[in-house]
């Protein structure tokens, strides 16, 4: 997903990819190198199949927008996110139009390409069950203690604690996921990988230290965080929380301000090799000399123009395979 960009060019080894499906996801705006996805989505022979609720920027390069429900139309589980509470999303109104959930999408689907029924012909809340079933059952689905006497019938009459004790801290004595069990600044399983087995320094993937050449030309490091107001490009339709937000914005350092005669409030171009937005400068001593920042994901149907994703790179980290947003050097200019 991370290297969709050189995917969609035939730059990764195996098949060329002809077709994608996108559902919960807007790669034309979150994805690295997103001129180089955008560019990859309007190959003729590329078909482009996405399931939405909203007009995204990636749905404006579909071949087929299918319908998708929004969380008022189907059922789902709702996990704890920060918290020991579990509940279920209980639909409020039908499923307006033709619009079906992802699950149904990939159901249909799945039948039209003759796909095992055993794997596919199962209902959202026959899943739920499933995810709830006790360690051991017959169906051979694993399910942590945790869950140990909570029914689907439960959570859907609201939100269920875990079968947690009260005070519940996961390592307070340690037993981490380790073969010894404890925080491990020596690591045997780093070095049995070929790695250093202590924590050590690497240098980013663009960095002055292993690129200096390319440092020469784009000085700047840059951070792209999301803002409160937005979810990655989720939210940014509303007209409320857009607005709040007024504009894309770059803090730079007065001395790196200073050098390009850049003054707050001053419209700056961002720019690497890969591609080039806009904002409006906040000059600050907020962000360090040699470091910039911006917030995203702004919507590029909306903009009329590029967000901070133009100049990130589709490089992965070493460990983990993540994308590398925040390892990207730029150079700013003013407008």
């Amino acid at each position: 997903m991370v290297q969709l960009a050189d995917a969609l060019h035939g730059e990764i080894q195996g098949p060329p990819l002809k077709a994608l499906v996108v559902y919960a996801a807007n790669p034309v705006v979150s994805n690295p190198h997103s001129e180089k996805v955008r560019r990859g989505l309007l190959q003729d022979d590329f078909f482009l199949v996405v399931h939405e609720q909203i007009m995204t920027d990636t749905a404006e390069y579909a071949d087929f927008i299918l319908p998708c429900t929004s969380q008022l139309e189907h059922f789902d589980v709702h996990n704890g996110y920060g918290h020991l509470y579990v509940q279920a999303n209980n639909p409020a109104i039908p499923p307006q139009g033709e619009a079906v959930p992802n699950t149904e999408f990939f159901r249909r689907l799945a039948r039209e390409m003759n796909f095992e029924p055993e794997l596919f012909e199962i209902s959202d809340e026959q899943l739920a069950e499933l995810a709830l079933s006790p360690l051991g059952s017959s169906n051979g689905y694993p399910s942590s203690a945790a869950f140990e006497g909570i029914s689907l019938d439960d959570l859907k009459r609201g939100p269920v604690r875990l079968r947690l004790p009260t005070g519940y801290a996961p390592f307070a004595q340690g037993n981490f996921g380790t073969p010894s069990g404890k925080c491990e600044f020596y690591s045997e399983r780093e070095k049995l990988a070929g790695r250093d087995p202590l924590p050590f320094y690497q240098p980013p993937h663009e960095d002055p230290q292993t690129k200096p050449e390319l440092a020469a030309k784009y000085p700047l490091q840059m951070v792209c965080p999301p803002p409160s107001q937005f979810l990655n490009s989720m939210f940014v339709e509303l007209d409320s929380l857009r607005n709040k937000l007024g504009s894309p914005t770059l803090e730079i350092h007065p001395i790196d301000a200073a050098k390009r005669g850049i003054s707050d409030g001053d419209w700056v171009r961002i720019f690497n090799d890969r591609g080039e937005f806009e904002a409006k400068a906040k000059v600050r001593e907020s962000v360090s000399a040699g470091v910039v920042v911006t917030l995203g994901v702004w919507s590029q149907r909306l903009l009329g123009k590029p967000n901070c994703n133009a100049t990130t790179s589709t490089a992965i980290t070493d460990l983990g395979g993540g994308g590398t947003f925040f390892d990207n050097l730029v150079q700013v200019e003013s407008i």
